[in-house]
């Protein structure tokens, strides 16, 4: 037998459902805020994961799938999806173009990771962008959108975690500083700290190893370094979140696992979730776009990992997203009775009845019994008799009812 892939999995009935009402919910919030949906390629040249998301980035350092193709490319399946969204937006000229873009996504990434509970190497995001808008208010509408889609999965005591992280020309300064700090406390760090301190001094404040973040709550804080621009910012971001009644706390040490952030970064946690409460991350990206050389265009967006998003779902949202694919079993009891039972089937689907036809295999009776199996709550029997007199018989798989409908009828009748 071959199987799965390490660190990859395969998405089956009746979980799907669930996956399935998930992306829908995006797609009905997202669109109600103005969002259009962008699909990249899942393969991309390996140069824009590493002029954007950052050569020192555990992600380009030790988790990328690079590979070099055919035609002696360098290419990598994409381990995050903005870098993507800006290049195509680059590529095909739409920034150039007045007005702001507002993009959502919903696709596999790629990191090479410790396969684990809740984490994979092939594993699914939702996302969305805003590019071209650089005000605060940008920044407080996409939290508020954030709020709109995770209460209606269920999800309460919602909060945002923020911070500032600044721009490229104000930040210098607090690197340095930071290093400073740092360096004293060298000999406690493993290799992946010591070679943050050296390329990117931030990074060690996303640090893992216990005794590094020991030493952490004495660091210096972006938001003593901030110019005034980004300050003001910040401020005003944080007044339209009170304003709109979003729960926030100033997280210091906040700054996200890509480079390419400046001024907002933010998480998104839930009540009830424990220790690891986060649900998503994003952030600010004013630079990326000239980075890919498109130009100066500001940006923000978020990705939601839809693997653990889904592990936590609330329960209601995942009863009810199970629920929800419920086909009516259409048996036809004889070989003569399938023309009818087609023709029954088409008429049904045409009234938007999902019908899962079942013509004449093993009798009624074995194929009720794996209509119930299938998720069906309700089965029309067709059979002569019933052809005859222009009715048909349905069942309540579930009540263990029956009732024998006028074909004319039907469709009213299992709507109501």
């Amino acid at each position: 037998m071959i199987g799965s892939v390490k660190g990859t999995r395969d998405l089956l009935p009746p979980e799907t459902r669930v996956w399935g009402r998930v992306e829908e919910t995006a797609r009905e919030v997202f669109a109600l805020h103005g969002f259009e949906e962008v699909r990249t390629p899942v393969l991309e040249p390996t140069e824009l994961f590493v002029r954007t998301v950052g050569e020192a980035t555990d992600i380009v350092h030790k988790e990328m799938y690079t590979f070099v193709d055919r035609g002696g490319r360098s290419v990598t399946l994409r381990p995050e999806n903005t870098a993507g969204v800006a290049r195509a937006l680059v590529e095909h000229g739409l920034v150039q173009a007045a007005g702001v873009r507002k993009l959502w996504y919903a696709g596999p990434q790629f990191r090479y990771e410790r396969p684990q509970k809740g984490r994979y190497r092939e594993f699914r995001q939702i996302g969305a962008e805003v590019l071209g808008a650089a005000d605060a208010a940008t920044d407080a509408e996409l939290l508020v959108m954030l709020f709109d889609f995770l209460g209606r999965l269920g999800f309460t005591g919602l909060a945002v975690s923020l911070n500032s992280v600044g721009t490229q020309e104000c930040r210098p300064a607090f690197v340095e500083a930071l290093r400073a700090y740092l360096e004293p406390f060298a000999g406690r760090m493993g290799d992946d700290d010591l070679r943050r301190l050296k390329d990117n001094p931030l990074r060690v404040l996303d640090t893992k190893d216990p005794a590094v973040k020991e030493v952490l709550p004495g660091a210096p804080q972006m938001v003593d370094h901030l110019d005034p621009a980004s300050r003001a910012h910040h401020e005003e971001l944080l007044a339209l979140l009170s304003d709109a009644a979003i729960p926030f706390r100033i997280e210091p040490r906040l700054v996200r696992g890509l480079d390419y952030y400046t001024r907002t970064v933010f998480e998104v946690t839930a009540g009830g979730l424990g220790a690891q409460d986060a649900l998503l991350g994003g952030g600010r990206y004013d630079r990326l776009v000239s980075d890919l050389g498109g130009p100066r265009t500001p940006g923000i967006g978020f990705a939601i990992g839809e693997d653990r998003l889904v592990d936590v779902l609330p329960q209601a949202f995942r009863e009810e997203a199970l629920a929800s694919f419920a086909p009516v079993a259409l048996v036809a009891i004889e070989p003569a009775d399938r023309p009818s039972a087609l023709a029954l089937a088409r008429t049904l689907r045409a009234a938007g009845i999902s019908v899962d036809l079942d013509p004449a295999g093993k009798g009624p009776g074995a194929a009720l019994k794996a209509a119930g199996k299938r998720g069906c709550r309700r089965a029309v029997l067709l059979g002569q008799r019933e052809r005859e007199a222009g009715t048909a018989v349905v069942k309540d798989l579930v009540e263990r009812t029956q009732a024998e409908v006028p074909q004319a009828e039907l469709t009213a009748y299992l709507k109501g």
